[in-house]
């Protein structure tokens, strides 16, 4: 069969983002360190742009974009009539923007807040400053230290004594016995913050319980002290949040209970989260994008840090300059012109700049909004298990923004919260559907699972297939395939590898 070459012209429609949708879509990308070195790095190189006073308000792109234009189209006939064309087309070439500035970003009516999280001294270093206060021998001061270390990012102790006396001899030949060990994790328990070094959730409420008993003596505990004994003899119920049953139990009023409500809320479940890095980790300081703050009647409220970002206007004299050709434009000659179009250039540059960076002040605030309105529970009580199924969809259809928007909205971006600063992604999770058709978040399944595996017998863990029935038996009737597969994308090795 022989071939032939033919040509054939086809009409295609292509959509290519302009200059200002590139600047917008780079910008909103950017966390908010990276985002306060593009500003200055623009101010620095635009002339045009400058930082407004508090007084002043920022360019204002409605009141001059008609005049924008009609000057446009004023440069362009200029241009025919004078023969500029090559000399324009080389100014400002040096000038055009960067790649680095695109992005797309928003502005709110929300008062900001600059709060810097996380510093270079590590959560570990942070525990050695409060160890160093003890007086402690060198053999209690490396064993201290190995415990320190032996903490989770949550600030959590999940390997028991006898472990952690056989490590110790083994890899360091100490010899300590677990009755030593107690002795100093109980020392270590009266560092600050009040929670660290619990060996699990129970202990470590009822830890903060009562170190707000031992630092405000003055004070009326009665409400602390029910609190206690919820946590010490109903903490079933308690994380099951059965308040009914607790109350018929304990025989509390409805204002006794309400009190109890609010007085849970002042407690962390995640010490370690205040104070940053855990060893192991990299030790990088982390500036929250979002700041959230839920009061103790379960009100949030949250603002955008604002960092060292300063508003921006645009320079009173390119303005000027602008202004004076259009009011004067025949009676200038072609190098007044050319400086004009170079400061017009300028202004354009200036303004692009301006709007990019309010519209990326929108776009993270209707965002944060959105999430914090779908897991309001967990903004309000700190729990995982209340975080919802969530996925980039649900926020673009509540907020009406595209999904790849939404994604760059929650990448590389941390919000503060009373329960710790975690990445945006942490409140997105898929939701798995049972065989009953109920809808179960899939972190709230991985988090049941890790208690079921941090109960466990550790000189008998449980198999893929005894976990399997532990989780139906707590409400989560999943697959074993299911179960295997969390346990894995949680770093959980098989059982005969957890046996200690």
């Amino acid at each position: 069969m022989k071939l032939i070459q033919t040509q054939q012209q086809e009409q295609k429609l292509l959509q290519r983002l302009s200059q200002q949708q590139m600047l917008q879509v780079k910008l909103l990308e950017m966390p908010l360190t990276e985002f306060e070195e593009s500003v200055n790095a623009e101010l620095d190189d635009n002339p045009a742009l400058e930082t407004a006073a508090p007084d002043d308000t920022l360019y204002n792109e409605q009141e001059e974009s008609h005049d924008n234009e009609t000057f446009e189209e004023q440069t362009e006939r200029e241009e025919r009539e004078d023969a500029l064309d090559s000399a324009l087309a080389n100014i400002g070439r040096d000038d055009e923007m960067p790649d680095t500035y695109y992005a797309n970003s928003p502005q709110t009516d929300a008062d900001y807040e600059e709060i810097t999280y996380g510093d270079i001294v590590s959560f570990y270093d942070k525990l050695k400053e409060q160890m160093g206060e003890e007086n402690l021998t060198d053999l209690e001061r490396e064993v201290m230290e190995y415990l320190i270390g032996s903490l989770d990012d949550d600030g959590y102790l999940r390997k028991d004594l006898e472990s952690i006396a056989d490590e110790l001899a083994i890899y360091h030949n100490i010899n300590v016995t677990a009755d030593e060990l107690q002795r100093l994790l109980k020392m270590l328990q009266s560092f600050d913050p009040a929670g660290i070094g619990a060996r699990n959730l129970q202990e470590c409420l009822l830890l903060q319980l009562e170190r707000k008993q031992e630092t405000e003596p003055e004070k009326d505990h009665a409400t602390t002290q029910l609190l206690k004994e919820v946590v010490n003899k109903h903490f079933d119920l308690f994380i099951k949040k059965h308040w009914r049953k607790i109350q018929n139990c304990m025989n509390l009023s409805d204002f006794q209970l309400e009190q109890l409500q609010q007085e849970v809320h002042r407690l962390n479940p995640k010490p370690g989260a205040a104070l940053g890095e855990t060893q192991g980790r990299n030790i990088q300081q982390i500036t929250p994008d979002f700041i959230i703050d839920t009061a103790d009647d379960g009100t949030i409220t949250f603002a955008l840090n604002n960092g060292r970002i300063p508003e921006l206007k645009v320079s009173p004299s390119f303005s000027e300059m602008v202004n004076a050709y259009k009011n004067n434009k025949k009676g200038l000659n072609r190098q007044t012109k050319e400086a004009l179009l170079y400061a017009k250039e300028k202004v354009d540059r200036a303004q692009g700049f301006i709007e990019a960076v309010k519209q990326r002040r929108h776009t993270l605030f209707i965002t944060m909004k959105a999430i914090i309105d779908w897991q309001r529970r967990f903004f309000q009580d700190g729990d995982e298990a209340d975080l919802r199924p969530m996925i980039l969809k649900d926020i673009a259809d509540k907020t009406g923004l595209d999904i790849s928007t939404v994604s760059r909205v929650s990448n590389v971006k941390y919000a503060q919260t009373r329960w710790g600063t975690f990445p945006l992604r942490h409140f997105f999770s898929d939701a798995y559907v049972t065989e009953d058709g109920e809808e179960m978040s899939t972190r709230k399944i991985k988090v049941a699972l890790h208690e079921v595996i941090d109960s466990e017998d550790k000189k008998k863990p449980l198999s893929d297939e005894a976990l399997t029935r532990a989780m139906a038996n707590k409400g989560f009737p999943i697959a074993r395939r299911t179960v295997a597969k969390y346990r894995e994308q949680m770093g959980i090795p098989v059982a005969r590898l957890r046996k200690q």
